[in-house]
């Protein structure tokens, strides 16, 4: 049984179609790709299949999230599964944060909601979390995000989003705010932890040499629709599509001008 199931996903805004037809499945411990430009329908997919998409979108279609199913659920159905079965990681955690609310506290939010954690248990749960995530200073707990780096404030973010051991991972690019070197070391802990836990991941990005390393397979969407779906080997080296061929192109004239900006330097 898959752990998310999506069959003929389609989201509507006052001004027409945003999503179309999306299909695709993610079974318990898969790491599946969502690329695409920017306006393809990758964040508002992710949004959907976890019931968050405003109110003044319409969603049709079957959302299956570990066989509950998602479309026309209350959100009241919809919050116990969130934590325990699906969890989101945002592209800018300075914004996903709460300002308001040191960092520990909000670590401590999901383990005191869905395990139950209270008092001494819960300090050590929190400090493990943040040591989880290479957080180990315990003043990182006391401190508020915009007392943090941008690395460190996605760290937290990805504490918080594992701290309730969920089966999916959903990843909206979680590093394009950051610069390289951060970048890279985010995705480490992220391959690390996924691996450690035997996460399902859905990984969105418009990144694709970032997606090659994250994922196993594929799904390639453009203007709300699916052009292409396989293996990250296949749809990245033998891409079938003219868009998908598109994406590949422009991602290597990008890196070759890259390396010979870095080899001129």
């Amino acid at each position: 049984m898959s752990i998310l199931d999506v069959t003929g996903l389609t989201v509507r805004s006052a001004s027409g179609t945003l999503v179309r037809d999306v299909s695709f499945s993610i079974a318990p411990g898969e790491r599946l790709g969502l690329i695409g430009e920017s306006g393809s329908g990758k964040s508002l997919t992710s949004l959907a299949v976890t019931g968050l998409l405003p109110t003044s979108l319409t969603v049709s279609g079957s959302v299956l999230l570990d066989g509950t199913r998602i479309v026309g659920a209350r959100d009241a159905a919809l919050r116990p599964l969130r934590g325990p079965v699906a969890q989101i990681v945002f592209q800018e955690p300075l914004t996903a944060l709460d300002p308001l609310m040191r960092v520990g506290r909000q670590i401590a939010e999901p383990l005191r909601r869905h395990l139950g954690l209270r008092g001494a248990e819960l300090r050590t749960a929190v400090a493990a979390a943040l040591d989880e995530v290479s957080l180990p200073d315990p003043r990182i707990a006391r401190a508020y995000p915009h007392e943090l780096s941008g690395g460190q404030r996605q760290r937290v973010a990805i504490a918080i989003a594992l701290a309730a051991r969920p089966q999916l991972l959903i990843a909206d690019e979680p590093t394009t705010a950051l610069d390289v070197t951060v970048q890279d070391a985010v995705l480490a802990l992220l391959e690390r932890l996924v691996a450690e836990r035997g996460m399902a991941l859905l990984f969105i990005s418009h990144d694709l040499a970032v997606v090659s390393r994250m994922v196993d397979r594929i799904v390639v969407l453009r203007d709300g629709l699916v052009v292409e779906e396989g293996p990250v080997t296949q749809v990245l080296h033998r891409p079938v599509e003219p868009y998908t061929r598109m994406l590949v192109d422009s991602a290597r004239a990008l890196d070759a001008f890259l390396d010979a900006e870095e080899a001129g330097a």
